[in-house]
C-alpha cells in the first residue's frame, strides 16, 4: 500500500478516459482491504466518485468497483453512501449482467447490504433484506435468477450466489413478521434451491464452496428450530385448516360409522374422530407439544403425498383390534422428533463452523456435511413407513410404542446417520424400507450392552463372567445327561488315526461290531458292550458287562477340534473321528501307573463327537473345546445377558425405591423343573 499515491489514485478515478480510471480502478481493488489505506481513501474524497463509477461504469471498470466497494462495506465504512440507486443498480446486474465478474463484485455488494445489522443507532440508510424488497418487486426473476446461479460452473460464482441467498434468508428469519418470512423461505424452495443445495453439498466441488453450504445448512436447522417453536394455537386460522385438513384427507364420509348398537351410517360425530387418526386424544392440538408447528407440517405433508395411501391405512388399522392398532399420528411426530434429534438440530452454527475448521485440510467432509438434512422431508415419510411396517412384523400393541419408537431410532442413526455424504436419498429410502428387522433386533442388543458397559463397566463384566459360568454348568448337564442316554459306536477295523467321520454307508462294510456305551446313573462308571449287530433298543445297563471307572482315566482325546465342523463333511470315507480314553494302570509296587487305552470310539457325527468328547472331559472337570459346544455356551450366555439388560434400567443399579417383592400367597411346593435336552 506504501507504494500507491492515495490522492492520486482517487483524481484518476474522475478522471474522463475509460481505461485511467479502469487502471485506477483495477489497483484500489487490492488495496482497499486495508483499513488504513481505506481511511485515507475516504478522507481523499474517493467515496463520491466510487459510487459514481458504481452507477455509471461498465466492463472492467465497473466489475473492480463494485469489488471495491464491496470489500470497503466489509470494513464496515462507506456505508453512507449506499442508496436505493446503488441497490437498484446491483439488483439490475445480477438480473440482466453476462459478465461473471461484475456478477461476483454485484452479488458481494448485496450480501454486505443485506447482512448489515440496522441497530438503532447504526447509520442511517437502507440495510436488511427490506433494503432490497422493493428493487425485488421491480424484477420479480431476480430470485429465480439467483437460485439459478447455484448450478454455475464458476464456482466463485455460485458461492456469491449462496451467499446471498444465505444473507437473504437469515434476516427474513430474525426480522419479518410470522406471517412473511415462511412465505419467502416458500418460495425459495418452490423455485428449488434446496435441490440445488443438495447437489452442491454431494458434489466434488463441496470444498470450493464449503462455508456457503455449510451456512445454507445451519439455516436449515435454525428453520427447523423455528417452525418447531412455534406452538399449535387453534385460535390461528392456518392451524385450524392444517389440522381440519387431516381429517378430510381421510375421507370420513367414507368411512363406515358404527354407533354402540352397531347401526351403520350414523352421521352424528364420531366418538374417535381423531384416534382414528392416530392421535392419543379427542383433543389432539396439545399433542404437538414436543414438535411444535414442525410436526404438524411434517404430519401433513406425509398426508399430502399421497391421500390415497394415508386412506388405506386408516382403513387398514380400524379392521384391528384398538391395542393393535398403530397411531399414525403419534408415529409421524415420533419420526420428527427422532430426526430432529438425530441431526442435532439444537446445535448452535458456532459450533458447527468450530467442527469444520477441527477438520482441515478438510479431509473428512461426510463428518459435517449432512445433505440428507436437505431431504427431510422424504426421510420423514421413510420412518413413518418404516415404523408402520416394524409395528405390522412385530405384532405391536399400544404399549410397546416406545419399543417400536427406538427400533426406529436406531433404524435412522444405522441407515441415515451411515450414510455417506455422496449416497443417493433414494437408495436411503429403499434402505429405510428393506431393513430387516432381526438385524435391527441385534443391533439394538449390541447398542444396549455398549451403553451399559459405558454406564456400569465392572458390574457388566461381572455379569458376563457369571452368565458364562452358568452356560458352561447348564452345557455340562446337557453333555452328561447325553452320556447317561447312551449311544452306538462302530468297531472299525481300518481305522486310520489321521481322523475323519464315519458315515452310515462305510460303516456297513467296515464295522466287524457294534459297541454301546452309556454312563451310569452316578455318573461313575462307563458301561459298555460289543454287539454282533446294532440293536433296535438300547441295551439296559445291567446287560452292558464292561465298565470302566472314571476315577482312573487320566486323559481323553480326540482328532475332533474346534474346526471339525467345517472339515469333516469332506472329509474321505476311509478316515474317521475317533476318541481314545486312557487311563493309568498301577502295578503292584509302584506309586505311578501307566498310561494305556481303556476305550476307543468312533462317533458318526460331528454332533455326537461333540456331545461325547466334551461331555467326558467336563466330567473330568476339563474344559470343553469342540466349536458346536462353545457356540452352544456363547448363545445361553448371549441370551440370558440380553434378557438382564431388557429388564434393568440405569435405575435398578442406583438410588431409588427397591422394586416390590412378589408375594407367594395362594403358592405351593409343586413345581418342578424340565431340564430337557438341547
Amino acid at each position: 500500500m506504501e507504494n500507491i499515491d492515495v490522492h492520486d489514485l482517487v483524481q484518476r478515478l474522475g478522471e474522463d478516459e475509460d481505461m485511467a480510471r479502469k487502471k485506477a480502478a483495477f489497483m484500489l481493488q487490492s488495496a482497499i482491504g486495508d483499513p488504513s489505506f481505506a481511511d485515507v481513501f475516504i478522507q481523499q474524497g474517493g467515496m463520491p466518485k466510487l459510487r459514481f463509477l458504481a452507477l455509471q461504469s461498465a466492463g472492467n471498470t465497473l466489475a473492480y468497483t463494485l469489488a471495491s466497494f464491496s470489500r470497503l462495506l466489509e470494513l464496515d465504512m462507506g456505508w453512507e453512501y449506499v442508496s436505493r440507486e446503488l441497490i437498484e443498480r446491483a439488483v439490475e446486474l445480477v438480473v440482466s449482467q453476462p459478465l461473471v465478474n461484475i456478477l461476483r463484485a454485484s452479488m458481494s455488494v448485496l450480501v454486505a447490504i443485506v447482512s448489515h445489522p440496522h441497530n438503532p443507532g447504526s447509520q442511517p440508510g437502507p440495510f436488511g433484506f427490506r433494503a432490497l424488497k422493493p428493487s425485488i418487486s421491480g424484477h420479480p426473476q431476480f430470485l429465480e435468477i439467483l437460485v439459478g446461479k447455484l448450478s454455475a460452473a464458476d464456482h466463485a460464482l455460485c458461492a456469491n450466489a449462496l451467499q446471498l441467498i444465505n444473507a437473504l434468508m437469515r434476516d427474513a428469519i430474525t426480522s419479518d413478521t410470522e406471517t412473511e418470512w415462511p412465505k419467502f423461505i416458500k418460495k425459495l424452495q418452490d423455485l428449488g434451491v434446496i435441490k440445488a443445495v443438495y447437489i452442491l453439498m454431494q458434489s466434488t466441488a463441496l470444498q470450493d464452496l464449503a462455508h456457503p453450504v455449510l451456512e445454507f445448512q445451519s439455516l436449515s436447522k435454525v428453520l427447523l428450530r423455528k417452525w418447531k417453536d412455534v406452538k399449535i394455537d387453534l385460535e390461528k386460522s392456518e392451524h385450524r385448516r392444517a389440522l381440519k385438513g387431516l381429517h378430510l384427507a381421510s375421507n370420513p364420509d367414507r368411512q363406515k360409522k358404527t354407533d354402540e348398537d352397531g347401526v351403520e351410517g350414523s352421521r352424528k360425530h364420531h366418538p374417535e374422530k381423531w384416534r382414528r387418526l392416530g392421535f392419543e386424544t379427542e383433543s389432539p392440538a396439545w399433542e404437538f407439544d414436543d414438535v411444535g408447528f414442525l410436526g404438524m407440517m411434517d404430519l401433513t405433508d406425509y398426508v399430502r403425498k399421497s391421500e390415497d395411501g394415508y386412506q388405506r391405512i386408516l382403513l387398514e388399522q380400524s379392521t384391528r383390534p384398538f391395542e393393535q392398532r398403530c397411531p399414525l399420528a403419534r408415529a409421524s411426530l415420533s419420526v420428527t422428533l427422532i430426526l430432529y434429534e438425530h441431526f442435532e438440530v439444537d446445535k448452535s452454527d458456532s459450533e458447527e463452523l468450530e467442527r469444520y475448521t477441527a477438520l482441515e485440510p478438510r479431509s473428512n467432509l461426510d463428518k459435517v456435511f449432512r445433505p440428507q438434512l436437505l431431504q427431510w422431508s422424504r426421510l420423514h415419510t421413510g420412518g413413518v413407513d418404516a415404523f408402520l411396517r416394524l409395528w405390522k412384523a412385530t405384532g405391536a400393541e399400544h404399549e410397546d410404542f416406545q419399543k417400536i419408537e427406538e427400533l426406529v431410532r436406531i433404524l435412522i442413526e444405522q441407515v441415515v446417520g451411515q450414510a455417506p455424504r455422496t449416497k443417493d436419498t433414494r437408495e436411503v429410502e429403499e434402505e429405510l424400507a428393506d431393513f430387516d428387522y432381526h438385524r435391527l433386533r441385534d443391533l439394538q442388543m449390541e447398542l444396549l450392552e455398549l451403553t451399559y458397559e459405558d454406564a456400569w463397566g465392572q458390574h457388566l463384566r461381572q455379569v458376563r463372567d457369571e452368565l458364562d459360568h452358568e452356560a458352561l454348568q447348564f452345557i455340562k448337564e446337557q453333555r452328561v445327561r447325553c452320556l447317561l442316554q447312551g449311544a452306538w459306536f462302530p468297531n472299525i477295523s481300518d481305522y486310520n488315526p489321521d481322523g475323519g467321520t464315519v458315515s452310515n454307508q462305510n460303516t456297513k462294510s467296515t464295522a466287524l461290531s457294534w459297541r454301546y456305551v452309556r454312563l451310569s446313573h452316578n455318573r461313575r462308571f462307563l458301561h459298555y458292550r460289543d454287539y454282533d449287530s446294532k440293536g433296535e433298543q438300547a441295551p439296559v445297563l445291567d446287560d452292558l458287562r464292561e465298565r470302566i471307572d472314571l476315577s482312573i482315566v487320566s486323559s481323553v482325546v480326540s482328532n475332533v477340534s474346534a474346526s471339525d465342523s467345517s472339515i469333516t463333511e469332506t472329509m474321505p470315507a476311509s478316515t474317521y473321528t475317533r476318541i481314545v480314553i486312557y487311563g493309568s494302570v498301577f502295578s503292584s509296587g509302584s506309586n505311578s501307573g501307566k498310561e494305556h487305552v481303556l476305550l476307543q470310539l468312533h462317533p458318526q457325527s460331528h454332533t455326537l463327537a461333540s456331545e461325547w468328547l466334551d461331555g467326558l472331559l467336563l466330567l473330568l472337570n476339563q474344559q470343553p473345546i469342540t466349536s458346536d459346544t462353545s457356540k452352544l455356551i456363547q448363545m445361553i450366555s448371549g441370551y440370558g445377558l440380553k434378557i438382564r439388560l431388557l429388564n434393568l434400567s440405569f435405575d435398578d443399579l442406583g438410588e431409588g425405591e427397591a422394586p416390590e417383592v412378589p408375594s407367594r400367597e395362594g403358592l405351593d411346593e409343586d413345581y418342578w423343573f424340565d431340564m430337557g435336552t438341547v
